[in-house]
């Protein structure tokens, strides 16, 4: 019984459960509803009620991101020295808003601020016209607007309208603006603020920043929108601007008529680029990667908010294969030398102002040292002209006789060890061409010795199909002569680009084919001219027995460093370049190696009496050169030398070029190009060869 009432209460209580589950829930659906319900009414107060006032909101704002420039990578020499630096200056910028100030706004700036800086004199002196014109019509626009008419208004679209307006601006109008100091230091500013980017910050002045201008714009900054004082960077050059031409150099803005080019490759009108020289051909490399920030404006085009994406990355740096202590030296030698021939016979080298020589490895390319240095005679001073050495070109005279006898190897016009009779050789109408003497029967190896003409007459003609000439008779030779010779030519260096790192080059003076004269004079070095960088490349090729290499100044790229002034990661290595192996056989080019060295290492070399006793000890290889020109009516020579040492082991050629040198009784010229190379090679040798290699 007990059992049974017990049953009947558990029963009782299930019953009263299953009651309160339905209410519970019921309740729990009552609030979800309420919640859903609550969230509806609020998104259709913000859709409905609130909706146009938040999509104006949104409207309002615009996300742009803007590219700032990072600081370019530097340039070491083949020790690590830097050659090329960035050093911190300050740096006065301005940043324009969203789509950029009015020019009224801007003027009035550039006014507020040639109250506290002012301009480099160069800034000032370059004011065009136009901008005389644009400043003059800022200052007095009712009365510009009036000269032109109604019918113009309407007929021509505003930028017309502009021009048109700037055009009958007279000179009589802005003449007193330029003798106004103050006028010109607002244009000079206005020029700045003109060309920055919106959202960019634009450098106005980062030279010679006073303490005092940096501390008044940075107390008055909240007085002219945009305008922020910071730290910048400005290339420096520890070395005095040695080689400053083939370093190059940078300028703020785009090249005029490269704007193309530079926009699609994501420039800005701003940028710093490099113009000139190692900084152009490397820019790529040396730009680095620009610091990105994301700015948030408003329809009023102020910075909501502003966030950096990318830090950005600095240019990768350079290392060249040159030795600043050797460039240094080279640059004194040829200075030096100059100077003496100049003093030492004023009155005959009247015209002589440009030196050049260039050393570097035969083997690899790798450029040592280049120096090239020109007398101003107008204000007699003595200046670096590095640049010569790939741009000057002239007639080499008979530095080019290597190049002929491979020729005539090649063309089986003279075999090796072939003779001819060293005459003067008489010509119908053509003036008698000889030898500086008579040197009787002489071989392929005394013509490269003592330096015959006459050989080399012979072999072009040959080479020209002539065989049988006799003095007094007109010559019939085959016109392809020429194109013949200069193939051969351009196997080793001469007559063609040689490649070098540099955004571009001479390749000389290609003479016309014509008389058989010509044919003879090319055949000498006295018809195409040829730069010193060929020369040099010229002598390399026959050195490491036939391989023509890519001369270059850049032998390492290095990730940026996070140590002051040090070298960082290696990025990629310049492997030497061959362009071509030149068609002569290794006993064929051998054969010119030997007629080389006896240049210089035997009695009737003409090179040896001028060598040093050091220069000896070193055992060159080469070949000297003079051919005539002439210049106001005056007969000069150029003088040329190339070589290279050991002959037996070549690790370093050289080339040397001395254009316009006065005539002088022979023996009694200066002997500038020898003076060059003995000094230069005992510099290398002492201070620069490596250890296992010195003399």
């Amino acid at each position: 019984m007990e059992k049974l009432e017990a049953k009947n209460i558990m029963t009782k209580k299930r019953r009263k459960k299953r009651a309160l589950l339905p209410f519970r829930l019921n309740i729990l659906f009552a609030i979800v509803f309420l919640l859903f319900s609550a969230l509806i009414l609020q998104l259709g107060v913000v859709q409905i009620i609130n909706g146009e006032e938040h999509q104006a909101v949104l409207e309002q704002t615009t996300n742009d991101i803007a590219e700032i420039s990072v600081p370019r990578g530097m340039i070491y020499d083949s020790g690590g020295n830097v050659i090329v630096g960035n050093e911190p200056v300050y740096s006065i910028t301005y940043t324009p808003p969203k789509n950029g100030d009015p020019a009224d706004k801007r003027l009035d700036i550039a006014t507020k601020l040639a109250d506290i800086i002012k301009m480099e004199d160069k800034s000032t002196e370059k004011i065009t016209e136009r901008e005389y014109k644009e400043y003059w019509f800022l200052l007095n626009s009712e009365e510009a607007n009036k000269r032109i008419t109604a019918s113009e208004k309407e007929s021509l679209d505003d930028t017309e309208v502009y021009d048109t307006t700037l055009k009958r601006i007279t000179e009589d109008d802005y003449k007193e603006l330029e003798n106004d100091e103050k006028a010109k230091q607002i244009i000079a500013i206005k020029r700045e603020l003109d060309s920055a980017t919106e959202l960019v910050p634009h450098v106005i002045k980062n030279k010679d920043v006073t303490e005092k201008e940096y501390a008044t714009i940075a107390e008055n900054m909240g007085e002219m929108s945009g305008i922020n004082v910071t730290t910048d960077w400005t290339r420096n050059y520890p070395y005095d601007g040695s080689l400053q031409g083939i370093l190059g150099s940078i300028k703020t803005g785009i090249p005029e008529g490269e704007e193309d080019y530079y926009k699609s490759h994501n420039y800005q009108l701003n940028d710093r680029i490099g113009t000139s020289g190692l900084e152009k051909e490397y820019e790529s490399l040396l730009k680095g990667d620009k610091k990105r920030v994301r700015y948030v404006t408003d329809n009023n085009n102020n910075i909501v908010s502003q966030e950096v994406i990318s830090d950005g990355q600095r240019g990768q740096d350079l290392q060249l294969s040159i030795n600043m202590d050797f460039q240094k030296e080279l640059d004194k030698i040829v200075r030096d030398e100059l100077k003496s021939a100049i003093n030492r016979h004023p009155g005959a080298n009247r015209y002589l102002e440009d030196a050049m020589a260039v050393m570097l490895n035969p083997n690899t390319g790798e450029i040592y040292a280049a120096s090239g240095q020109h007398y101003n005679r107008e204000n007699n001073e003595y200046e670096s002209a590095d640049m010569n050495t790939v741009f000057s070109a002239n007639a080499v005279g008979s530095t080019v006789k290597g190049a002929t006898l491979l020729a005539g190897y090649q063309e089986g016009a003279v075999t090796m060890g072939a003779q001819f009779l060293d005459t003067p050789m008489i010509i119908k109408d053509t003036p008698e061409k000889s030898s500086y003497k008579n040197m009787g029967w002489i071989n392929d190896l005394q013509a490269l010795q003592m330096s015959s003409n006459v050989y080399m007459f012979n072999v072009a003609l040959h080479i020209g199909g002539e065989y049988n000439q006799k003095n007094g008779e007109s010559v019939s030779f085959d016109q392809d002569a020429f194109r013949i010779l200069r193939n051969y030519y351009n196997q080793v260096g001469l007559g063609v680009e040689t490649g070098v790192d540099l955004p571009s080059e001479s390749v000389g003076y290609v003479g016309t084919t014509g008389q058989a004269g010509n044919l003879l004079d090319f055949s000498i070095g006295q018809f195409d001219t040829y730069t010193t960088m060929q020369l040099a490349q010229y002598v390399s090729t026959i050195a490491n027995g036939g391989y023509r290499i890519k001369p270059h100044f850049v032998s390492e790229i290095h990730e940026p460093s996070n140590e002051k002034d040090k070298l960082g990661p290696l990025a990629e290595t310049k492997s030497p370049e061959i362009l071509n192996k030149i068609t002569a056989t290794d006993e064929q080019i051998e054969r010119v190696k030997t007629g080389f060295e006896m240049v210089f290492q035997t009695t009737n070399g003409t090179a040896s009496r001028h060598l040093t006793d050091k220069a000896k000890s070193y055992n060159i290889a080469g070949k000297t050169g003079t051919a005539q020109t002439s210049k106001n009516g005056t007969d000069l020579e150029n003088w040329t030398l190339i070589g290279y040492a050991d002959a037996d082991n070549p690790e370093i050629a050289f080339a040397i070029m001395v254009p316009n040198l006065g005539i002088i009784s022979s023996g009694q010229q200066y002997p500038i190009t020898y003076n060059i190379a003995n000094s230069a090679l005992e510099y290398y040798y002492e201070h620069t060869a490596p250890e296992e290699e010195e003399k």
